[in-house]
C-alpha cells in the first residue's frame, strides 16, 4: 500500500482493539493475548495484522475475567475450550450462562445445564448488563465507521450490526442497511433486519427482508422459520403454514417448526395434519434430550 492509498480504517466494523477491550474488561493486554494463544478465542485481524475482537469475544472475555476470580486460569482456559467445542453450531454466547463454585465451571443454555468437567455454581454472568457497559465503545465506533464509510464493504457494516445489536438496536438497524444498500442479496443481513424489526412489531417490513433472504438464500430453513413466524403473527395462518413446510423441507430436523406446525393445524381444525408434525417433534425432542450434555 503506497502513501497515497488510504488505509482502511481501524474502528469496530473490524473489531474492538486489544487495548480497549482490556481498559473496558480491566484486563491486561497480555491477559487478553494469552487467550487467543490458548485458542479460547480466535479474533479477526485489523489492517496492519493487529487482533480485533468482536463483541462474542468481549464476553467470553468477561465470563474469563469473572471465573478468574474463582478458579486458576488453566482451568477456566480448558473450560472455555471445551464450550467452544461443545456449543452447537451458530449458538452465540451471548445466550450462554457460565458459572463457577469451587474449582468447576458449569454452562446453562436455556433449561439445558451441563459441565465441561463436573460440579454445579451458582456465579453467573449478566451479559444483559455487559451489554449496557460496552455500548458507549459501541457507539463511539459505529459513528466513525460513518466518518469513514467508504472504505467498508457490506459485511464490514454487517459484522458492526452483529456486534451492536446488544448494545443499540438503532445503530445496528442502520449497519444492516448500509450493509445492503452495498449488496442488496446480502442474505444475513436481511435476516437479522427482518429479526430486529419482527421483535420492534412491523411484520410487514420483517416480512418483506425475510423473503429476500429466501431469494438470496432458497434453502435457508432459518428465514423460512422466521418469516412462518412473521406471517402467523399477521394472523396469515395458511401463509405460515407454507412457511413452516419450507423451513421443514430445507431442514428436516426443524423442531421448532414442527412445534409451530402441528399447533397452527390444530388451531385451523386440521387434527390429522397436526399429529403428523406433533409426532415429528416428539421424536426430535427426545432425541435432542438423550444428547443433551
Amino acid at each position: 500500500m503506497d502513501a497515497s492509498t488510504p488505509a482502511r480504517p481501524v474502528l469496530h466494523a473490524s473489531g474492538y482493539a486489544a487495548r480497549d477491550v482490556a481498559r473496558l474488561l480491566g484486563l491486561s493486554v497480555t491477559q487478553i493475548s494469552g487467550y487467543v494463544r490458548a485458542g479460547c478465542i480466535t479474533p479477526r485481524r485489523g489492517p496492519r495484522g493487529e487482533y480485533r475482537f468482536g463483541f462474542q469475544d468481549l464476553v467470553l472475555l468477561r465470563t474469563a475475567r469473572d471465573l478468574m476470580d474463582r478458579l486458576p486460569a488453566r482451568r477456566v482456559h480448558r473450560a472455555l475450550l471445551e464450550l467452544k467445542r461443545q456449543l452447537p453450531e451458530g449458538r452465540q454466547l451471548t445466550a450462554v450462562r457460565l458459572s463457577a463454585v469451587g474449582d468447576q465451571v458449569v454452562v446453562r443454555d436455556g433449561s439445558a445445564a451441563w459441565n465441561p468437567e463436573s460440579g454445579q455454581a451458582e456465579l453467573a454472568l449478566d451479559v444483559g448488563r455487559f451489554a449496557s457497559d460496552v455500548a458507549p465503545l459501541a457507539r463511539r465506533a459505529a459513528q466513525e465507521a460513518r466518518d469513514q464509510a467508504a472504505s467498508l464493504d457490506a459485511d464490514d457494516w454487517y459484522q458492526l450490526g452483529c456486534d451492536l445489536e446488544p448494545c443499540d438496536v438503532d445503530q445496528a438497524l442502520d449497519a444492516y442497511r448500509r450493509a445492503l444498500a452495498l449488496v442488496p442479496d446480502h442474505a444475513d443481513a436481511h435476516m437479522n433486519l427482518g429479526r430486529l424489526l419482527h421483535e420492534s412489531g412491523r411484520l410487514e417490513e420483517a416480512e418483506a427482508h425475510y423473503r429476500h433472504a429466501l431469494e438470496a438464500r432458497p434453502e435457508d430453513a432459518t428465514a423460512a422459520f422466521n418469516l412462518g413466524v412473521a406471517l402467523e403473527d399477521s394472523r396469515r395462518p395458511h401463509a405460515a403454514a407454507q412457511a413452516y413446510e419450507r423451513a421443514i423441507a430445507s431442514d428436516p430436523q426443524a423442531s421448532d417448526a414442527h412445534y409451530n406446525l402441528a399447533r397452527l393445524w390444530e388451531r385451523l381444525g386440521q387434527p390429522h395434519r397436526a399429529l403428523r408434525h406433533w409426532q415429528a417433534y416428539r421424536k426430535l425432542a427426545g432425541s435432542e434430550t438423550e444428547t443433551t450434555p
